[in-house]
């Protein structure tokens, strides 16, 4: 079960979007898993892609379709990665865009593929042309919850949000969907995120918006150290609204698409695979940003820590040798200072004189967990979203192809 997180009820419209989710047996029978989302002329599109250097054959393609043409159509899979698949990949994830192009009257540059799901399998080509034509005719702007589902892998639950704000009189909206549950720590966004407002925002700037938004969020989480080959993430500017947020109501509006991502985010590690705990890494006092996350990294991803966090143990030790390990030059053990919650556990350079095993205890009992790290050596702070490591992550992930 996702911890402290439920599916949506409601996503608002995004005028100028419209989304259809379609069952085309790509890996499941009577399961939804091609999703297509057709937007208004004149939109305006920025997006953010994995770094692994084996990016799948899909990401290769939309990059250079977003370069290209004036995006008009997103054709989604889950279910085959399409990544490891050579030029035959490449090849099948052109043809995915030629076909829906042809079909819906536009330049293939115009339409961008996503997939996720195994890695290393051929895309079954006939299986996903099949549902394109049902798929188009079943476009509507209130499918947002269905597009939600459709994108799923492994995840538990839909995860999706919206909000609204009104600039000069007029209402704006922002809707954004996501999915990922496990092979998360992104190095740029999610495994797939869209998010999607009316106003009206320029390519370049909207870029640069998504870009600093999702250095605040999506590159700001880990479930398991793992960045997947099809992390995706894009912001769509419909500009249907005809307002363009300007001056004070730029930064609301730019507020707005970082709450939505961190939202979404959060969203990604409360449903991580066999997750029982949300646990943030606050490190501060920090010479740079740069090693903060180092440190709050380190300890992200250490199995000794996770497996402490998934038993509720308070093994403050081995967060201690965590920090030790990461590589921080010159660092004066002495100043650093480690509490879990509001327990300090650590000062002084070795255990805190007034900690108790009980205060430990009662802080690691909980599902939310906060660890806060204090270098002692600057101003810098940054912030890390993890999990647990559970039995049932291993479950999930050694049954993965099954």
């Amino acid at each position: 079960m996702p911890v402290n997180l439920q599916a949506p009820t409601e996503l608002r419209p995004v005028p100028g979007v419209r989304l259809a989710a379609v069952a085309a047996g790509i890996r499941y029978a009577n399961r939804r898993d091609l999703v297509i989302m057709a937007l208004a002329e004149g939109s305006t599109v920025a997006g953010v892609f994995t770094r692994n250097a084996f990016c799948a054959a899909p990401v290769v393609v939309a990059r250079e379709h977003l370069g290209a043409a004036a995006p008009r159509f997103l054709v989604v899979n889950t279910g085959n990665a399409n990544a490891g698949t050579g030029a035959q990949g490449l090849a099948d994830a052109r043809r995915s865009c030629a076909e829906l192009a042809a079909r819906a009257g536009v330049e293939a540059a115009a339409v961008l593929p996503f997939s996720t799901g195994v890695i290393g399998e051929p895309l079954p080509m006939e299986r996903l042309i099949g549902g394109l034509d049902p798929a188009l005719a079943a476009l509507r702007d209130d499918a947002w919850l269905d597009a939600a589902a459709g994108i799923m892998t492994t995840d538990t639950v839909p995860k999706g949000i919206s909000r609204t704000l009104e600039i000069g009189g007029r209402q704006i909206t922002l809707t954004g969907i996501a999915k990922g549950a496990g092979m998360i720590r992104p190095d740029m966004a999610t495994m797939l995120a869209f998010v999607a407002t009316d106003a009206a925002v320029p390519r370049e700037r909207l870029q640069a918006l998504l870009q600093t938004a999702v250095d605040a969020s999506f590159n700001r989480i880990t479930v398991d150290g793992d960045t997947s080959t099809n992390d995706a993430c894009l912001l769509i500017a419909t500009g249907a609204s005809g307002v363009t947020p300007r001056g004070a109501d730029w930064e609301r509006f730019a507020e707005a698409v970082t709450e939505v991502c961190a939202w979404l985010a959060q969203a990604i590690v409360r449903d991580g695979e066999g997750a029982t705990k949300f646990v943030t890494i606050e490190v501060g006092e920090g010479r740079d940003a740069a090693e903060c996350l180092r440190v709050a990294y380190t300890v992200a991803h250490s199995p000794l820590v996770k497996t402490a966090l998934f038993a509720s143990d308070p093994n403050w030790g081995r967060i201690l040798a965590a920090v030790g390990r990461a590589g921080l030059e010159s660092l004066a053990l002495d100043r650093v200072r480690i509490h879990l919650g509001d327990v300090c556990i650590v000062r002084d350079g070795g255990r805190a004189p007034d900690y108790t095993e009980a205060a430990g205890q009662a802080v690691m009992a909980g599902e939310e967990i906060l660890i806060r790290i204090a270098l002692g050596r600057g101003e810098a702070v940054e912030r890390v979203w993890t999990t647990d490591l559970s039995h049932e992550y291993v479950r999930i992930n050694a049954e993965y192809r099954s």
